[in-house]
């Protein structure tokens, strides 16, 4: 399955300037899969390293020189990796996390050696580490489930692909192709995004089979709870992350995951699945200028999870029920269809930046307001709220365009692709005119480039 990470990665081993590259993400998102693809474009091969399998590997890193280490490493796996022509892999190293501060020393000694480190719970050791990180000499990359635009790819959908590529916010494409468009898009928010589904779904077009998978990945997620920072209780991660599904879209609210628990362990747990990559908290942003992450109220996070698919999985959602609703937002009463925004706005952010979501909330007696997600898009600030049904409707996006004198918003239904100007719909203050971009589910990810090409007034 062709995963756009690949050209990422490609682009990374052919710089100048390149440094070893950390690249980062929830287990069985594919890091591993995409190092051994590409390890086959060099000549010298992949050298690969499992400090989790083989832990006693870790001794090779021992001297502060890496002409030393390579030859210890040559020694340990009984092959020759020469610089320029092998890629060293170190994989799972969050088994061994001090030696992230090694790397510094391929930077600095070895240039021409390509180096890459993977771990699926490697931001634990990142939050919670006790060694001198490499500042400056290494780069980070971060992988999520793959895309709708990589779904359509692994099921043999290139020209519906090249369709959505084409897209302005003036002209969607062909009406023949939107129904077929949103019976992909609704398949999409069943199957997911973790790649060991996609590839069962492409070739059984089973979603009871693609269910199955999602569960045994669920055990296997489960089973790592053991693993993460002492002092969380395995139990309490547990309760909060069966509790999360009913939460996506809403805030975190530790009372709705057990009463009777105390906040402060249930917060903690919390965090540790968003460290883990399980979760992404959706931070309240003031929305007063950029960057969005510069203002942010911490005491209020709303839920994303890590895949549209374990979510419509453990959620118990029907595909049946989903085949059977034209629109997404009418399933689970919006839940769905929120995930699956969120999480392609998560996974179009730049490879080396740190995955983040926003949301605009106003609490205020007679006028509380929220949208769902809040983008950058250059310097424009783009509220985006996933609703069906009437533009009137959109009290929230209205509120927020006139509170913060936006020119643009979007909405995310399973309607055509629509530009038009309106005005804000409010009992109150004056009335501002804006452009009101309706984009269909299956444009989701191409919301910041639609949005790039519209002019501000």
């Amino acid at each position: 399955m062709k995963r756009n990470a690949e050209d990422r990665l490609a682009a990374w081993a052919a710089g100048k300037e390149r440094k070893p590259l950390v690249l980062r993400g929830a287990r069985q998102t594919g890091k591993t899969w995409l190092v051994r693809q590409l390890g086959e474009r060099f000549p010298g091969g992949l050298a690969y390293l499992n400090l989790e399998r083989d832990p006693e590997l870790a001794a090779c890193f021992t001297p502060n020189d890496a002409r030393a280490m390579l030859g210890l490493l040559e020694a340990r796996l009984r092959r020759t990796i020469t610089p320029g022509q092998a890629l060293l892999f170190l994989d799972e190293i969050q088994a061994a996390p001090e030696l992230l501060a090694k790397l510094r020393w391929f930077a600095e000694e070895l240039p021409a050696l390509h180096v890459v480190a993977a771990g699926s719970l490697l931001d634990f050791a990142l939050a919670n580490h006790g060694f001198s990180m490499p500042v400056g000499r290494i780069t980070y990359g971060h992988l999520e489930p793959m895309t709708f635009a990589e779904f359509l790819l692994a099921a043999g959908e290139e020209r519906l692909l090249e369709a959505i590529a084409r897209c302005t916010p003036r002209a969607g494409p062909s009406p023949a192709l939107h129904p077929r468009l949103l019976e992909l898009v609704r398949n999409y928010a069943l199957v997911g995004g973790m790649p060991a589904a996609v590839a069962d779904w492409v070739e059984h077009r089973s979603f009871t089979r693609t269910a199955e998978i999602h569960r045994d990945l669920l055990h296997t997620i489960r089973d790592d709870f053991a693993k993460y920072k002492r002092g969380v209780h395995t139990a309490r991660v547990g309760k909060v992350f069966a509790a999360l599904p009913r939460l996506v879209g809403r805030k975190f609210q530790p009372r709705q995951v057990d009463a009777d628990e105390k906040t402060l362990p249930l917060k903690d747990a919390f965090r540790m699945l968003a460290l883990a990559r399980m979760v992404t908290p959706v931070q309240r942003t003031f929305a007063n200028g950029i960057p969005l992450g510069a203002e942010v109220d911490e005491r209020y996070q709303k839920v994303c999870l890590l895949d549209t698919g374990l979510f419509a999985t453990q959620s118990g959602i029907d595909a049946a029920a989903v085949a059977a609703k034209a629109d997404l937002t009418l399933v689970n009463e919006g839940q769905l269809a929120e995930q699956l925004v969120g999480q392609e706005l998560r996974a179009h952010r730049p490879f080396n930046a740190e995955p983040a979501l926003f949301t605009w909330v106003r609490e205020a007696k007679s006028s509380n307001a929220e949208v769902d997600y809040v983008i950058q898009v250059g310097t424009r600030l783009v509220p985006v709220e996933v609703k069906a049904g009437a533009t009137g409707r959109l009290r929230s996006l209205h509120m927020m365009v006139a509170e913060k004198q936006l020119d643009l918003a979007v909405r995310v239904s399973s309607a055509p692709l629509q530009l038009r100007k309106v005005k804000t719909a409010l009992p109150i203050g004056p009335e501002r005119t804006f452009s009101l971009l309706s984009v269909p589910f299956y444009l989701a990810s191409e919301i910041p480039r639609l949005v790039e090409t519209i002019r501000k007034h």
